[in-house]
């Protein structure tokens, strides 16, 4: 553990036994980046390797840090991490999947960005979240960018191709499909 980390812990852990409340922190931004591969990977059930391997993680960090702000984002992935934490130091991965669905994904406050930032990964799709006194009609979803959508998670989840980009190559219309109707 390095310094820089070991004096974020120490301050966490002063400001919890003075206040009785949770930590202010200022992650850095590798750190929260790293914490959003984490919790994408927990969130999606696709693997470290083939989050990265979209090419997306970093346009799909920002989007995410530009519509809900950066002390949000920050909250949520450290709440994340500390069930994370936990479940690791309990060597009990029960632990970091009941906390994920009771603690972020029925919470009032990050259930919404989580099923976003799934939807997010699999469709390449912001989805606006509606805010109290806004006007829904407004926000419209978007997609992030055309090099985003034939990289979804959704075409690798079903085994096909993205319509329209990313063809299979020459002579596959010869073989078998991987996918049935039946």
């Amino acid at each position: 553990m390095n310094i820089q980390v070991w004096f974020r812990w120490l301050y966490a852990a002063l400001w919890r036994i003075f206040s009785g409340g949770q930590p202010i922190m200022n992650l850095a931004q590798s750190e929260m980046k790293e914490y959003f591969l984490d919790f994408s990977v927990a969130l999606t059930g696709f693997s470290k390797f083939n989050l990265l391997g979209t090419g997306q993680a970093d346009l799909y960090y920002s989007t995410i840090e530009q519509n809900i702000g950066n002390e949000l984002l920050q909250e949520l992935l450290q709440t994340f991490h500390n069930l994370d934490l936990k479940a690791k130091s309990a060597n009990d991965q029960s632990i970091l999947d009941k906390g994920i669905s009771f603690d972020i994904l029925d919470s009032k406050k990050f259930g919404a960005i989580a099923c976003n930032i799934i939807k997010l990964w699999y469709v390449a799709t912001w989805y606006p979240i509606p805010q109290t006194g806004q006007d829904s009609n407004s926000q419209k979803p978007f997609i992030v960018s055309p090099q985003a959508y034939p990289e979804g998670l959704l075409w690798s989840a079903i085994g096909v191709n993205p319509p329209a980009a990313k063809a299979p190559g020459y002579g596959t219309w010869s073989e078998k499909p991987s996918v049935t109707l039946s």
